[in-house]
């Protein structure tokens, strides 16, 4: 999420040529496109953190359903 925000930062300072920003290339900010999408379509699949999140949301609101069913 980090590197949405740093694309989403440089191409809005970049448009408006704030600062130093004026002078860069946007090839980085289309570099930084090209980081997050092999990021989050090849290695986060490889490793495994697509599934895993997944899991942590499913484990959560069985918990949730267990403790309100036994709350009764």
């Amino acid at each position: 999420m980090p590197i949405i925000i740093a694309i989403v930062l440089l191409s809005i300072l970049r448009y408006f040529e704030v600062g130093p920003f004026a002078e860069f290339s946007w090839w980085w900010i289309g570099g930084l496109f090209l980081v997050a999408f092999i990021w989050f379509e090849f290695i986060e699949r490889l490793l495994g953190l697509d599934k895993r999140k997944a899991n942590d949301q499913q484990e959560k609101a069985r918990k949730e359903r267990v403790s309100n069913a036994f709350k009764k």
